[in-house]
C-alpha cells in the first residue's frame, strides 16, 4: 500500500507540471488557425498601401480645389464685366435727352454720346409717302387680269405734272395664278422690291388695291399696265396710277412729301421724318406742331453715375476678395497659379488706369474722380472727390463708362472696355484661367490612371495574400488534426496503464 500510495502522489504532480508548461497548439487555435484572415489580408494591404493612397487622395483633394477656384474666379471677373457693360450700354450712364412735346422724338444717335442739348424744333408738315387706291372694287372671286405692270418713280411738279428719275425699274409680270385674286397681284407688286409695296383693303363693296411708296418727295411713282393679249377686258388697266386723270385707274390720296421743320429758327427740308439734328442726335418728327416749338434738352446722369460708382466698388471689392482668398501664400489654392497672379494685378490696377485718353487736363482715372484705395488693396470712395469731379467735369466721368465697342465690347478705353479685357484674358485658355482649367483637368485624368493603377495592385495583392493564409490555414489544419490524434492515443495509453 505504501508503494501504491508512493506511486499515485509521484503520478498527480507530474501530469498537472505537464498541463501547465506545455502550450496547448488546439486549444489556442481551436479549428483551423482561428485567425480572422478576412480581415487580417485587410488590415496587411491597406497599411501596404496607405501612404500611397493617402498621397493620391490629397493630390486629388488639392486638384478638385484648384478647379474649383479657377471656376469662382473666372465666372467672377466675367459677371462683374457683364454687368457693368449691360449698364453702360442700356444709356443710363450717358446724357439724357428729352423733348417738351410728343411732336418730336429726340434720341443719341448710336454709337455717339451728347455732351450738351438745347434746341427748339418746329414741323411745319410731315414727310409723306405717295398712297393710290383703286377707283374699281374687285370681287373674291374671277380673274384679276393678266400681263404687266410698270413701275416708274419720280417727283410732281407745281404743275402736277410728273418727271420720272430715270431709275429702270423691271416690269412686273402677272400670269393666270397670280390674277386669281387681288391679293396674289398684290403680292407680286411687294416682291418685286422697287420702292412701292401693295396690300388689299376690303368694304362693304369689295376689295381694293392700295399702293404706298416710302417717305419722300421724290418717291412719287407710276404705274402703268399692259393686258395680255387675250386678257379678259376689263383687266390690269384697272390697277393704272397716272397723275393724268385719263389715264388713271386709281386715285392718289396722298402726295408724297418731304418734311419742313426748322431748328432753332433755321429752315430745313427731309425726305424722311427721321432726321438727324445736332451732331449725334437723332429727331423723329411725330406731328404738325400747333401750340408752338417743342424745346429739346439734355441732363447729366449725375444719380446714375454715383450710384454706378459705389457699386463697381463693391462689386470690385468682392472680386479682389476671391482672388486674395484663391492667392494667398499660404492657404491659397491658386497660390502658384501664374493666371491667377495676373488677374490680381490687373485689378490692383484699375484705379489708376487711363480710361478716358484724354489731354485736356480732365480727370483720366478712377483714382481722380475720388476712387481711392485703401491699405489691403481695397477700394472707397471718397464721396466730397466724386460730387467735385461730377459737377466740375460731368463728361469726364461719363466717358470713364461709356460702353466699349467690338464683337467682344472690349475696344475702348472706358472702364467697361478694361474689364472686359481682363474678363477675355481671364478666359483665355493660352495664358488666362482657361489655360489653368485645362492644366488641372489633364493632372485630373493622369491621378485617376494611377488611382486605377494602385487599385489594381491593391487586388492583386490582396488576392495573393488571400491566397497564402488559405495555404497556411490548410497546412494547420493538417497539424492540429494529426496533434488530435496523437493526444488520442497519448490518453489511450494512460487509461491502459
Amino acid at each position: 500500500m505504501v508503494t501504491t500510495t508512493s506511486t499515485a502522489t509521484a503520478t498527480t504532480p507530474k501530469t498537472t507540471t505537464t498541463k501547465a508548461t506545455t502550450p496547448n497548439l488546439a486549444n489556442a487555435l481551436g479549428a483551423g488557425s482561428g485567425v480572422d484572415t478576412t480581415a487580417l489580408v485587410k488590415s496587411l494591404v491597406e497599411a501596404q498601401f496607405a501612404n500611397k493612397n493617402a498621397q493620391l487622395t490629397k493630390k486629388s483633394d488639392t486638384l478638385t480645389a484648384q478647379i474649383s477656384a479657377v471656376s469662382e474666379l473666372k465666372s467672377g471677373i466675367s459677371t462683374f464685366a457683364s454687368a457693368l457693360s449691360t449698364l453702360s450700354e442700356s444709356g443710363g450712364l450717358s446724357t439724357q435727352l428729352s423733348s417738351s412735346g410728343s411732336a418730336v422724338k429726340v434720341s443719341v444717335a448710336t454709337g455717339s454720346k451728347v455732351a450738351s442739348l438745347n434746341a427748339s424744333v418746329s414741323v411745319a408738315r410731315l414727310a409723306t409717302p405717295q398712297v393710290a387706291v383703286t377707283n374699281d372694287t374687285f370681287a373674291t372671286t374671277g380673274s384679276i387680269g393678266t400681263g404687266t405692270l410698270q413701275l416708274q418713280l419720280g417727283s410732281v411738279g407745281e404743275n402736277g405734272t410728273f418727271n420720272a428719275n430715270g431709275t429702270t425699274i423691271p416690269p412686273i409680270t402677272i400670269t393666270a395664278s397670280d390674277a386669281a385674286s387681288l391679293q396674289g397681284v398684290a403680292d407680286k407688286i411687294t416682291a418685286a422690291k422697287a420702292g412701292v409695296t401693295a396690300s388689299v383693303v376690303t368694304d362693304a363693296n369689295g376689295q381694293r388695291l392700295v399702293l404706298r411708296s416710302t417717305e419722300g418727295a421724290n418717291q412719287a411713282f407710276t404705274l402703268t399696265a399692259t393686258p395680255a393679249s387675250g386678257s379678259a377686258s376689263p383687266g390690269l388697266e384697272r390697277l393704272n396710277v397716272d397723275f393724268d386723270t385719263s389715264n388713271g385707274g386709281s386715285e392718289v390720296v396722298t402726295r408724297a412729301g418731304n418734311a419742313v421743320f426748322s431748328i432753332d429758327g433755321v429752315p430745313m427740308v427731309s425726305a424722311s421724318n427721321k432726321v438727324t439734328g445736332a451732331p449725334g442726335v437723332n429727331l423723329e418728327l411725330k406731328a404738325v406742331t400747333t401750340d408752338g416749338p417743342v424745346t429739346l434738352s439734355s441732363s447729366k446722369p449725375t444719380e446714375a453715375l454715383t450710384e454706378a460708382v459705389n457699386n463697381v466698388v463693391l462689386a470690385y471689392n468682392e472680386m479682389l476678395a476671391s482672388v486674395n482668398k484663391a492667392t494667398d501664400a499660404i492657404t491659397g489654392d491658386l497660390r502658384a497659379d501664374p493666371a491667377a497672379q495676373s488677374l490680381k494685378r490687373s485689378l490692383q490696377k484699375l484705379s489708376i488706369a487711363d480710361l478716358t485718353g484724354a489731354k485736356d487736363g480732365s480727370p483720366t482715372t478712377l483714382a481722380s474722380i475720388g476712387i481711392a484705395t485703401n491699405n489691403d488693396g481695397t477700394l472707397r470712395v471718397d464721396k466730397d472727390m466724386l460730387t467735385r469731379a461730377l459737377t466740375n467735369n460731368p463728361d469726364a466721368v461719363e466717358a470713364m463708362f461709356a460702353a466699349g465697342t467690338g464683337s467682344d465690347k472690349t475696344t475702348g478705353t472706358s472702364l467697361p472696355a478694361a474689364l472686359n479685357r481682363i474678363a477675355a484674358n481671364a478666359k483665355s485658355t493660352t495664358l488666362g484661367l482657361g489655360a489653368s482649367d485645362k492644366r488641372y483637368a489633364e493632372a485630373q485624368g493622369v491621378l485617376a490612371k494611377e488611382q486605377a493603377k494602385v487599385a489594381e495592385q491593391t487586388e492583386t495583392t490582396s488576392t495573393r495574400m488571400t491566397q497564402q493564409f488559405a495555404a497556411s490555414e490548410a497546412r494547420v489544419a493538417a497539424y492540429k488534426a494529426q496533434q488530435t490524434f496523437m493526444e488520442n492515443q497519448i490518453k489511450m495509453w494512460t487509461r491502459s496503464e
